[in-house]
């Protein structure tokens, strides 16, 4: 979980629009469009994120405002962990207990199973589908449910992501 409480904090440098000193002193190594890559070490680690374009919060059906911390899809790289393109999101609130996100790309739906404020795919299978499905896509939106009970629907813009999947993928083998 440490790991990945770092990894919303520096992807959070490259997706806030933070000033370019900020963005220097953080481990950004490449970025395209809507998506970037970081790279991290002990243990070593690169993803690619991105932010969503666009937010809708409801609650009983009604749009709502809502206080949210970041909200950010990763697709992550851990050679030393043998994970390879695990995909994960952060909704920026803790979600429901034992509740589930739903990702849909290009009308093909994923489950994502919760815990805390993240969610992941079941399976590395699943991450696998997912990521081709990300690369072939245009956008990606996750619906989700709230510990306090707001459905949050978060659409996200694949433009730049196979490139930097691709490099995410590539820093992490060599």
């Amino acid at each position: 979980m440490i790991g990945r409480i770092s990894l919303t904090l520096a992807a959070a440098f490259a997706v806030t629009g933070l000033p370019a000193f900020a963005q220097e002193q953080s481990n950004r190594v490449a970025a395209e469009t809507d998506w970037a890559v970081f790279q991290g070490n002990e243990p070593k680690e690169c993803w690619a994120v991105t932010a969503p374009k666009e937010t809708v919060n409801t609650r009983d059906g009604n749009v709502v405002s809502v206080r949210r911390g970041d909200i950010l899809l990763f697709v992550t790289y851990r050679p030393e962990q043998n994970i390879s393109g695990e995909v994960s999101f952060t909704g920026g609130y803790p979600f429901a207990d034992g509740s589930t996100a739903t990702l849909d790309i290009g009308g093909t739906t994923f489950e994502l199973f919760t815990e805390g404020e993240y969610a992941w795919p079941a399976t590395p299978a699943d991450d696998q589908k997912i990521v081709t499905a990300i690369k072939r896509g245009s956008d990606a939106t996750i619906t989700a449910r709230s510990s306090r009970g707001t459905q949050t629907k978060d659409t996200f813009s694949l433009l730049g992501a196979t490139s930097m999947i691709e490099e995410a993928e590539k820093l992490c083998a060599s």
